[in-house]
């Protein structure tokens, strides 16, 4: 029975992780909020102007390398707010196995946030680099860059689905960052008109 609570707090926690993921990057990190500067200053004003959707999106100076991943503090500060609602529901239940399940996915799911987040910025050709999931989450998080109102998430875009911030294509054609583990994100052609015989 352990196991089962266990499981449902890992799945229900990784669900719960991909929207946390979206409040924080959308409400924190793209703008001070409840006087709360310090999440905004490092990641609109720092890593945004540094890291565009060009070919800045890698990295192009080894100085700025520091602001590819969060500060080491800010994984248990993050992972420790996100369990939380299950810290809540194991004393309400007590069922302790949703807190242990929510704790390994919400560490699993900063863990694999932030080593994504360095491939995606210092792309070496790693093993993670050559799968179609890392290559689709590229160009998704490739073109939050562009458009930093859309595509919060870097993980688990469930949230971006689900609140409307998705997007598969920039709307307009850009110079992108080119690689062989970043997809093409421009739009798509459309296709011309068939044109219309005069000729009866």
């Amino acid at each position: 029975m352990f196991f089962f609570w266990t499981s449902l707090g890992f799945v229900f926690a990784c669900v719960f992780a991909s929207f946390f993921e979206w409040a924080l990057h959308r409400f924190f990190m793209h703008r001070p909020t409840a006087g709360i500067r310090y999440p905004y200053e490092r990641h609109a004003l720092i890593h945004h102007r540094i890291f565009k959707a060009d070919h800045t999106y890698h990295l192009t100076k080894e100085e700025d390398k520091h602001t590819i991943p969060m500060a080491w503090w800010n994984g248990p500060v993050l992972v420790g707010l996100c369990q939380l609602p299950f810290l809540i529901a194991a004393v309400m239940f007590q069922k302790w196995g949703l807190l242990v399940g929510a704790a390994v996915a919400c560490t699993a799911y900063y863990s694999v946030y932030e080593y994504l987040h360095w491939c995606m910025h210092l792309p070496k050709r790693r093993h993670v680099e050559r799968s179609g999931i890392f290559f689709r989450l590229n160009g998704h998080h490739l073109l939050h860059h562009r458009y930093m109102h859309k595509n919060f998430n870097v993980v688990l875009p469930l949230a971006d689905l689900c609140l409307g911030t998705l997007l598969l294509r920039s709307k307009t054609h850009f110079k992108q960052a080119v690689g062989p583990s970043v997809p093409c994100v421009q739009p798509k052609n459309k296709p011309m008109p068939m044109p219309v015989s005069t000729v009866s």
